[in-house]
């Protein structure tokens, strides 16, 4: 494993991970998740959102398209699993979401280039069991800064 690749062993691990890598996000950021359907995104989401707002309640937002999630710096949680026209998807008001906290995208290989476009991309991808592999890119200045912070993360959980 290189430090772009974590691995996790069980769904409290992969929580674990999201938790360890929220501190790294601030006001405007794109975090951009992609992998099958069950590959541990929103689990992942929901330890990241629990580290920045504890007791907040995490679903997927796949029919809401948008959850909103307070805190010291709100997270908005996109899933554009039924989304896959740009328009559709520009018309959920991003721009907006960013201006006012982290935008965490699940299917967000889907987001037009312009927002990957500064941006931190995790692939997951299960394997046996429980057991998940997070391997990551960052994009621009932001998506570099943010691969270093995940970079620093150990890389078994």
């Amino acid at each position: 494993m290189s430090g772009t690749d974590k691995r996790t062993s069980s769904v409290e691990a992969t929580e674990r991970l999201g938790a360890a890598f929220a501190p790294a996000l601030r006001l405007g950021d794109v975090l951009a998740l992609s992998g099958e359907l069950g590959a541990g995104k929103t689990r992942f989401v929901s330890g990241l959102v629990h580290a920045l707002a504890p007791g907040s309640r995490v679903r997927s937002p796949s029919f809401t398209l948008v959850n909103e999630i307070g805190g010291a710096l709100p997270v908005f949680h996109m899933d554009l699993y039924r989304l896959s026209d740009e328009r559709d998807i520009e018309s959920l008001g991003i721009e907006d979401y960013a201006s006012r906290g982290a935008l965490v995208v699940e299917w967000g290989e889907r987001l037009p280039s312009v927002w990957l476009a500064e941006a931190l991309h995790v692939a997951i991808t299960p394997e046996t069991g429980d057991v998940r592999a997070f391997r990551a890119s960052g994009s621009g200045e932001r998506g570099r800064e943010l691969l270093a912070a995940w970079c620093a993360l150990p890389e078994a959980w």
